[in-house]
């Protein structure tokens, strides 16, 4: 029997990258709030405390897992013991938790965090690097593995692992340490095949976004030449279950079933909080997977 567990990202509160989206929400209420909603575990937040003697009882009072956390890596310009010295603090922090993974994403050069630079104008790294990237990320995984942690490995816009096709040059340069989160908004949103992606590298996801995308809003930024950030304000972004969104996700979750995906899928979408009521979405992406994990046949656990 294939189990997943159900969890949220607090990015739909409080936006990390845009104080004034979210910025003044207390964590006592994200969390409150994302327990009510049905999930039993929440990404980390910038704001939640970096200490487990605080963050333990708090994560406790609300009866939710804490399920990872994002970590900016510069592997791509910095030496290996240098990105382990920088990762060292965090990686400490999850694993005291009992985090099963560490989200990592490449972002040497990155205008994901710019507001006024084009997303096309992002950094690309030339295809005859990635296998030395690959190797050096590959060591890096392997230690953060015998620390007690999985990394999984975050395709993001606006980074140089963006595409299907640097996906598949990533993995294909990758040991099997490199997990992979398989993020269906960011895929779709790069162009990307998403179930055939899924299909792929399945042996290597082991940590799930379900997002989803607003066509309309995402033609805008291509026509527009906008930013990531004017994106997401704009709300090229939202959850599974809203009608304007693009991913399907009934026909997606049957892919995680087939693999025999089991961990973690996490409803993210960076929304402004003013026109996306935090817990109204919160709700519906939470209801939707639920009914897309029944028509699989995926269990979910509390």
């Amino acid at each position: 029997m294939t189990t997943v567990r159900l969890g949220t990202q607090p990015i739909a509160w409080a936006n990390d990258d845009l104080p004034e989206l979210g910025g003044d929400t207390p964590v006592e209420q994200i969390l409150s709030e994302a327990k009510l909603a049905g999930y039993s575990g929440i990404e980390k937040g910038g704001r939640f405390p970096n200490d487990p003697k605080e963050l333990k009882p708090l994560m406790a009072r609300h009866g939710l897992q804490l399920i990872t956390g994002w970590f900016s890596g510069e592997l791509r310009q910095r030496s290996l013991e240098a990105e382990q010295q920088a990762i060292r603090a965090h990686l400490d922090l999850l694993v005291a938790m009992g985090s099963p993974v560490l989200v990592y994403a490449e972002t040497t050069g990155t205008v994901q965090g710019q507001l006024d630079t084009p997303l096309a104008e992002r950094p690309r790294m030339p295809e005859a690097e990635f296998p030395a990237y690959g190797e050096k990320l590959t060591r890096l995984a392997e230690w953060m593995r015998g620390e007690g942690i999985a990394m999984a490995f975050h395709h993001h816009m606006g980074t140089v692992v963006e595409t299907e096709r640097e996906i598949d040059l990533l993995m294909a340069n990758t040991g099997e340490a490199v997990g992979l989160l398989f993020d269906t908004g960011h895929l779709r949103f790069a162009g990307g095949d998403v179930m055939g992606t899924l299909r792929r590298h399945g042996s290597r996801v082991n940590h799930f976004h379900a997002k989803n995308i607003r066509p309309v809003i995402h033609a805008q930024l291509r026509n527009n030449c906008w930013s990531f950030l004017k994106g997401v304000i704009e709300g090229v972004f939202t959850v599974p279950g809203d009608p304007e969104g693009s991913v399907p996700f009934r026909d997606i979750v049957p892919v995680l079933a087939e693999i025999g995906y089991s961990g973690w899928m996490v409803v993210e979408a960076e929304q402004d909080p003013a026109k996306a009521h935090p817990l109204t979405y919160a709700r519906m992406g939470h209801a939707e997977l639920v009914a897309c994990c029944r028509a699989a046949g995926l269990t979910i656990v509390e």
